[in-house]
């Protein structure tokens, strides 16, 4: 009888639209190195964004905006090491592709020729459908981010919830049809109310993602560090924390830390 290792079927962009289509729910979270990709990918995880959250939890920045290409691509082409099912989407970080077509093209074809990831994706409607369309034509897949959109937050002023307004709703519907009629597979809104989220999900095709955004969605999407418990401080109504590793770690370093200096570790048996 063989023993040869089972190749995983790996989700694409065409595995998410079949999802979709057979009302199965998708499953996405953050990561940004090799070792918690691996446990991400194989927990069965269907997505895995590189995102550029990143800079608040892997760099200790305010916002997302210091991240640099380089820092992403970096980032990116160590979860793509670890990962052989999931799909791998890539932030375009702040700069990289507002207001300038051929920058963001350029951005997103270094991020898949030097990291290796699957897709690309950026934050806005309207304002950036030239940029969506231009790195499309080089075959890229491109997924969409509305509502609550981290790299504007100085435009915002604040992160509460989005799309409360009529008139701001009435926009995100516009943008939403317009980032599918441009080529995006997918969606993530972030931060608005349920009904209008799922208002969305209904009338698009395409795959829509929340965050924040309720349960009438295609599927949900958080950071990793947030739902593991690691960060303590961040304490959105929509976050449900599967583990305290903010307890677990600083327990175990502070138990090591004893044993060290009561000489109790290494003990005979771990030692040569």
């Amino acid at each position: 009888m063989s023993t040869a290792k089972t190749e995983a079927k790996r989700v694409t962009t065409h595995t998410l639209q079949e999802m979709k289509a057979a009302g199965q729910r998708i499953a996405m979270l953050t990561a940004y190195d090799y070792s918690l990709a691996r446990l991400v990918d194989s927990a069965g995880v269907d997505v895995i964004l590189v995102g550029d959250s990143a800079s608040n939890v892997m760099a200790g920045h305010e916002t997302t905006l210091p991240i640099t290409l380089d820092q992403m691509i970096y980032h990116a082409s160590a979860v793509v090491r670890g990962c052989e099912r999931a799909l791998i989407v890539v932030d375009l970080p702040f700069g990289t592709y507002q207001g300038d077509t051929k920058r963001a093209l350029a951005s997103a074809i270094r991020i898949m020729k030097e990291s290796g990831a699957h897709a690309v994706k950026l934050e806005g409607g309207r304002e950036v459908i030239g940029s969506v369309e231009r790195i499309l034509t080089a075959g890229i897949p491109v997924m969409g981010h509305l509502g609550l959109t981290p790299q504007s937050i100085y435009k915002f002023g604040t992160y509460v919830v989005r799309a409360r307004e009529q008139e701001e709703a009435d926009r995100l519907r516009e943008d939403a049809s317009l980032l599918e009629q441009a080529g995006c597979f997918a969606l993530v809104l972030e931060k608005i109310p349920a009904g209008l989220a799922g208002e969305v999900a209904g009338k698009l095709q395409i795959p829509i993602i929340g965050i924040g955004a309720g349960n009438k969605v295609d599927g949900q999407v958080l950071v990793l560090h947030d739902m593991l418990g690691i960060n303590k401080e961040f304490n959105p109504r929509f976050l449900r924390r599967y583990a305290d590793l903010h307890e677990v770690i600083t327990g175990a370093v502070s138990h090591y830390v004893a044993d060290v200096r009561s000489r109790d570790f290494p003990n005979e048996h771990e030692q040569y």
